[in-house]
C-alpha cells in the first residue's frame, strides 16, 4: 500500500476508522506499507494516537529538498527532453538561498543586507487544514506553486511562478488567500497542541483554543512578474473593489508587494547571478542588444543563468543554447546567444507578418490560393502551424 499526503486524513474520523483497520490488515499480512506525509506524525495533532503510534513504530525517513546543484542536474535533464516549464525553471532558481535573499533584500529593502543567506530555510507549501465555522467543517487542500523560506521568525513567499510573464489582474486576492491559508494552518496546529495538552487556562482561551500568549509567524510575501509590459493590474485588494469613497476609510485592504522586472533598473542587487538574470532580460525585453553586446560580448556567464534568462524571455533556442554550452564546459557568451535572440526575433516577426496578411485576406473573402500568392509577394516563407491552420 502506498498513499500520499497522509496528512489529508487528520481530523476525519470516518476515513481514520478504515485506514486503521486496513493498516492492521496489510500488517498481518507481512505487506509492505509506504506513506509520505508534510510532516512528521507527531506533529499531526488531530491524527488519532493509535494511528500516530503505527506510524512511529516503523522507518521515518526526513527527505529533504535536493541540494542546489541536484535540482540544476535533473532540471537541465528535462530541459534536454523538451519537458520543462518556465516555473520548474524559476523555482529551482530562487530556491537557492543567495539568490532567494538578495531578490528579497533588493525589492523590499533597498539593497540592504536584512535577509543573511545562511539563517533561510525551506518551509513546506503545503497550506491545506481545516476551515470550521459553527458546527461546520471543511477541509481545504492548497499547496502553493511558491518558494517559501523561514528566517527570524517570518515567513517570506515568492510568487509569481506559474504564468510569470502575464498580468493576473486577481493577484492580491490569491495573495491574500495565499497568506491567509498559511495562519490557518498555523492557527490549527497551535490549536490542536494546545487542547492535547489542555494547555488553556481561561473559558477565553479555551473558546479558540489559543493561549493569551500565542502568537503566529508573520507571512511577507513577494510577486515578481516577469512580463515584458507594464503591469496595468491591481496593486491592492481596494483596487479589485468598487468602493464609495465616504466608505474607503472603513474598507480593510490588503497591500500586494509587487516587483517589475522590466522597472528593476534602479534596484540594489548584490548577487551576481540575480543582477545579471535581472539585467540581461531587462535589455532584452528593451530590444537594447548594443548593451548586450557591449557589456556581455567578453564576458562569459554561467550556463544556467542562460537557461534562466531564456525561461524569462520566453527564447526556447536562447535556452538551447545555455544547455549547447553546458556541454562544452558550463559557459555562455552573448554574442553568440544575442544572434540566437536575433534569429529568433526575426523568425517571430515574420509569422506574425504572415498572420496578419492572412486575416486581412480573410476579411476580404479570399481563397486559399488567392491568400498564398498573396503571402509569398513578400518574399518566400514556409507556412506552417498557426498559419497553415489559420488558412
Amino acid at each position: 500500500l502506498m498513499i500520499d499526503d497522509i496528512q489529508f486524513i487528520s481530523g476525519k474520523a470516518a476515513t481514520q476508522e478504515e485506514f486503521f483497520h486496513t493498516f492492521d490488515a496489510l500488517r498481518e499480512a507481512n505487506k509492505q506499507i509506504v506513506v509520505t506525509s508534510a510532516r512528521p506524525p507527531r506533529e499531526m495533532y488531530t491524527l488519532e494516537e493509535r494511528i500516530k503510534t503505527r506510524f512511529s513504530q516503523g522507518m521515518i525517513i526526513d527527505v529533504q529538498p535536493p541540494e542546489y546543484e541536484l535540482r540544476l542536474a535533473i532540471l537541465h535533464k528535462k530541459a534536454e527532453k523538451n519537458n520543462i516549464k518556465p516555473d520548474t525553471i524559476l523555482k529551482t532558481f530562487w530556491r537557492d538561498n543567495d539568490h532567494f535573499a538578495d531578490l528579497f533584500n533588493a525589492a523590499l529593502f533597498d539593497g540592504e543586507q536584512v535577509l543573511n543567506p545562511a539563517d533561510l530555510m525551506e518551509v513546506d507549501t503545503d497550506v491545506s487544514s481545516v476551515v470550521k465555522f459553527n458546527n461546520h467543517a471543511e477541509t481545504v487542500q492548497k499547496v502553493l506553486d511558491v518558494v517559501k523560506k523561514t528566517a527570524y521568525g517570518v515567513d517570506f513567499v515568492i510568487w509569481g511562478l506559474e504564468n510569470q510573464s502575464k498580468i493576473h489582474y486577481a493577484m492580491p486576492l490569491r495573495h491574500m488567500i495565499g497568506d491567509s491559508l498559511s495562519y490557518l494552518k498555523e492557527y490549527n496546529e497551535i490549536a490542536a497542541r494546545n487542547k492535547a495538552e489542555k494547555g488553556c487556562e481561561s473559558s477565553d482561551e479555551f473558546l479558540s483554543n489559543l493561549k493569551r500568549t500565542d502568537r503566529l509567524h508573520p507571512v511577507i510575501s513577494l510577486c515578481v512578474y516577469y512580463g515584458e509590459k507594464e503591469w496595468d493590474g491591481p496593486f491592492c485588494l481596494a483596487d479589485m473593489l468598487e468602493i464609495p469613497e465616504r466608505l474607503k476609510p472603513l474598507v480593510s485592504d490588503y497591500k500586494m508587494n509587487l516587483l517589475q522586472l522590466r522597472k528593476s533598473g534602479s534596484l540594489r542587487f548584490h548577487n551576481a547571478d540575480v543582477d545579471t538574470v535581472f539585467d540581461v532580460s531587462r535589455s532584452i525585453y528593451e530590444k537594447d542588444f548594443q548593451k548586450i553586446n557591449t557589456v556581455y560580448k567578453e564576458k562569459a556567464i554561467p550556463a544556467e543563468l542562460g537557461v534562466v534568462i531564456g525561461a524569462i524571455t520566453e527564447s526556447q533556442k536562447l535556452i538551447n543554447h545555455a544547455l549547447q554550452s553546458e556541454k562544452k564546459g558550463g559557459q555562455i557568451y552573448m554574442c553568440g546567444a544575442l544572434e540566437e535572440l536575433v534569429n529568433e526575433g526575426v523568425e517571430r516577426g515574420k509569422q506574425e507578418g504572415i498572420l496578419a496578411n492572412i486575416r486581412i485576406c480573410k476579411n476580404l473573402n479570399a481563397s486559399k490560393a488567392d491568400t498564398i500568392k498573396n503571402i509569398a509577394k513578400e518574399g518566400p516563407c514556409v507556412i506552417v502551424g498557426r498559419c497553415s491552420d489559420y488558412i
